[in-house]
């Protein structure tokens, strides 16, 4: 009993010296996080206010209410670049996935040189985009590997990103591309964590390979499913470094993108209020496009 009170009371006297130190910490620290507050939420604060006025480089700054948000309803070129948007993550978040999954189930269990095939399969996540894309260009130019591929199965040789009905594959194609090697690092991590017991067990009751992965593998790959769904959502909806490198918006707006009606808009018509508020409505459609996610796949997480 003695030692517990003596510990008592040590803790008692330690308690107004803790905080003291506690509370010095927090003014060294304080300044690291005001710089931090400042540079991650101030431009976003800054991009909001800014959508109602009517600021641009050579003036302006009145406040204008609604009257961009108007506009950008009223802009067939704003549901031009939505649906292209739209189209373009359609196409590349399932594929995403669907690659992801198919290479790390590929590369899950150990064998030799498997450490170098998932090096290789991460490589696209750490090149370049840009400098992938002006290869990307080639292969799909008129005459180039891809086109001459599918021209062995009766399709056209002309090239992918001068067609307005297959740009936006082609572009999709490299999404799924650089982004693949993520997703798979990311499910790879999580499946070495399912206990070999199970499927083992399921192997005894004569389960078959789809059955072991429908019943036991993809229930536990939920969680990452999930994670990995509102990552390459996001980053399909602020899609821009391959549409400005391969395709310009182009053929005839048919890859114009909203991140693109943005830059447009900020960067070649200095009208910067109007696109802050392409961004305020891209941040809500991710948002409620991540909502729909989290009660569609993650509602059990």
């Amino acid at each position: 009993m003695t030692v517990v009170a003596d510990h008592t009371r040590r803790t008692e006297r330690r308690g107004p010296q803790a905080r003291r130190e506690a509370r010095i910490g927090l003014l060294f620290v304080l300044p690291c996080f005001l710089l931090f507050l400042a540079f991650r939420f101030g431009p976003g604060v800054a991009g909001v206010l800014m959508s109602f006025t009517d600021y641009t480089l050579t003036g302006g700054g009145k406040f204008i209410g609604v009257d961009n948000f108007t506009r950008l309803w009223a802009d067939p070129l704003f549901w031009k670049s939505l649906k292209v948007t739209v189209l373009y993550t359609v196409l590349a978040v399932p594929g995403t996935l669907i690659a992801s999954v198919a290479l790390a189930l590929l590369t899950r269990r150990a064998f030799r040189g498997s450490k170098v095939f998932r090096s290789v399969f991460f490589l696209p996540v750490v090149t370049s985009l840009v400098l992938a894309a002006t290869v990307f260009v080639w292969i799909f130019s008129t005459g180039g590997p891809w086109a001459t591929f599918v021209s062995w199965f009766g399709m056209s040789d002309e090239s992918w990103l001068t067609s307005d009905t297959l740009v936006v594959p082609a572009l999709a194609v490299v999404g799924i591309w650089s982004r693949f090697g993520y997703g798979m690092l990311i499910l790879l991590a999580r499946m070495q964590d399912i206990p070999r017991e199970l499927e083992e067990a399921a192997l005894t009751d004569g389960a078959g390979p789809w059955q072991r992965f429908r019943h036991i593998v993809l229930p536990q790959l939920r969680p990452a499913l999930f994670f990995l769904a509102v990552i390459e959502t996001t980053a399909s909806f602020q899609v821009f470094d391959a549409v400005y490198t391969m395709t310009g918006g182009g053929p005839a707006n048919a890859s114009y993108t909203l991140v693109f009606q943005l830059y447009d808009a900020g960067f070649k018509y200095f009208d910067l209020g109007y696109a802050s508020a392409i961004g305020v409505a891209l941040f809500v459609l991710t948002l409620v496009v991540a909502v729909v996610q989290r009660l569609v796949i993650g509602k059990d997480q």
